[in-house]
């Protein structure tokens, strides 16, 4: 079982963001016969069966064991990943040419679609295991937007020294993203799209 897994394809999104099915694989993070995952959600078994056929015909799911029981073999099926993602490009979302570097890189249409290029780059990688990778998330308040500007200017002299500091033609490359959003205001339950 993958730690996560980024879903690229549109068919498998669709398939796994169905509510029923979303619901099988958060439980089959440990592994369930149809029968058993049935009485566990309270679904009927042969609903249970067809959703965990649709799942795993698209990778989600997997194989993990079979059990004689009287004269009948029982399928046991774990989840493929602990933790699944969409990658918005298979739903329609953030297009991969948006990170281009003639794209508006203030505006928060490229902030996604590099968000989702992140999502897509680590979830390939982690498929091969556990992966290094470094992460820094913090929060500030600007006073102004001078001062937003300036620290911006800071950050991008700080970040191309030790980029260059640290570089090596020879290495093995890396993505560096640093990125700065307003945050959202809390928003009612039935506000949200």
């Amino acid at each position: 079982m993958h730690d996560v897994e980024v879903i690229e394809r549109p068919e498998a999104a669709i398939t796994a963001l169905d509510p029923i099915r979303a619901r099988l694989l958060a439980e089959l993070a440990t592994p369930h016969s149809a029968a058993s995952l049935a009485a566990k959600v309270g679904l009927p078994r042969q609903k249970v069966n067809y959703h965990l056929r649709q799942l795993e015909a698209h990778g989600l799911v997997a194989l993990h064991e079979e059990r004689a029981h009287g004269g009948l073999t029982e399928r046991v099926v774990t989840a493929t990943a602990r933790a699944f993602f969409v990658d918005p490009a298979a739903v329609g979302g953030a297009a991969r040419d948006e990170t281009s570097p003639a794209a508006d890189r203030l505006s928060a249409r490229y902030l996604i679609a590099v968000a989702a290029r992140l999502v897509r780059e680590v979830g390939r990688v982690a498929r091969r295991g556990p992966v290094a990778t470094l992460t820094i998330d913090t929060e500030i308040a600007f006073a102004t937007p001078q001062a937003r500007a300036a620290f911006a200017d800071d950050l991008a002299a700080a970040v191309t020294a030790l980029a260059a500091k640290y570089h090596d033609d020879g290495g093995r490359p890396h993505r560096l993203v640093v990125a700065a959003h307003p945050l959202p205001e809390e928003e009612a339950p039935d506000d949200t799209p």
